[in-house]
C-alpha cells in the first residue's frame, strides 16, 4: 500500500508520517518511510539544490522540472520495488505537493504540471493521501517559534503559501476517494489516532 503526506511547510506532516512509521514496525508489519525530494543518492542531490538559499533566482519551472526528476528516480528506484515485495510505503510528499506549490502557488499551467507527474512517476497513484491541514498564518507562526534559518522553500511569501495551501484543498476536493483531511491544529496524538485508526482499517490490522 503506499501512503501519501501532504500540506504546506510547517503543517506537522513530516512528524505524522514517521509516527505511523514507527507504528507500523511496531505491528511488525513490513514498511519504508521515504521524502521528497531525496530517498536515493541522485535525489538527495536534487534535494540539495531546491532547498539551498543561494539558489532564490531559481523559476518555478526549473524548481518543478528539479522535483519531477528526483521524484522519477525514487519511485523506479525505491517506489515501486517495494511495493512489489509487498511493504507498505509512506511517502513525506508526492506529486500533489508539485501541482500545489508549482502550479497553484508558481503559477504554472495546471495541465502541464499534471502530465509531468503522470510521467515522471509512471502512473504510480497513492491509495492513500492524508493531508494535515493549517493555515499559512499558523504556519508562519510556528516558524518564528521555531526559530533557526529557513531553506528556500521556506522562506517564500504569506500569499505564495495562501495560494498553496487553497491548491492543496482544492486537490483533495477533486480525489476525495483518496484523500483524507485532518485538521493541523489538533495535537500530535489527536492526529496521529486518527491517521492509525484509517490505517488499521486499511490494513485491516
Amino acid at each position: 500500500m503506499f501512503i501519501t503526506f501532504e500540506g504546506i511547510d510547517l503543517s506537522g506532516k513530516s512528524t505524522q508520517a514517521k509516527l505511523l512509521y514507527e507504528y507500523l514496525q511496531s505491528k511488525k508489519v513490513k514498511s519504508i518511510l521515504l521524502r521528497e525530494p531525496g530517498g536515493t543518492a541522485i535525489s538527495e542531490k536534487i534535494r540539495e539544490i531546491i532547498l539551498a538559499r543561494e539558489h532564490l533566482e531559481m523559476t518555478p519551472l526549473t524548481e518543478f522540472m528539479l522535483f519531477s526528476a528526483s521524484r522519477s528516480q525514487l519511485v523506479s528506484e525505491v517506489i515501486k520495488p517495494h511495493l512489489k515485495k509487498g511493504f507498505v510505503v509512506i511517502c513525506d510528499r508526492y506529486f500533489d505537493s508539485s501541482t500545489a506549490y508549482q502550479s497553484y502557488g508558481g503559477g504554472l499551467d495546471l495541465k502541464q504540471v499534471l502530465k509531468v507527474n503522470e510521467i515522471a512517476t509512471g502512473n504510480l497513484v497513492p491509495a492513500l493521501t492524508f493531508l494535515v491541514d493549517i493555515s499559512p498564518k499558523d504556519a508562519f507562526l510556528r516558524a518564528s517559534n521555531r526559530g533557526g534559518q529557513t531553506d528556500r522553500m521556506e522562506s517564500k511569501t504569506l500569499k505564495f503559501y495562501n495560494k498553496v495551501c487553497n491548491g492543496f484543498k482544492e486537490i483533495a476536493n477533486k480525489n476525495k476517494k483518496r484523500f483524507v483531511v485532518i485538521n493541523g491544529l489538533l495535537t500530535v496524538k489527536q492526529i496521529q489516532n486518527r491517521i492509525t485508526e484509517i490505517v488499521n482499517k486499511k490494513l485491516n490490522i
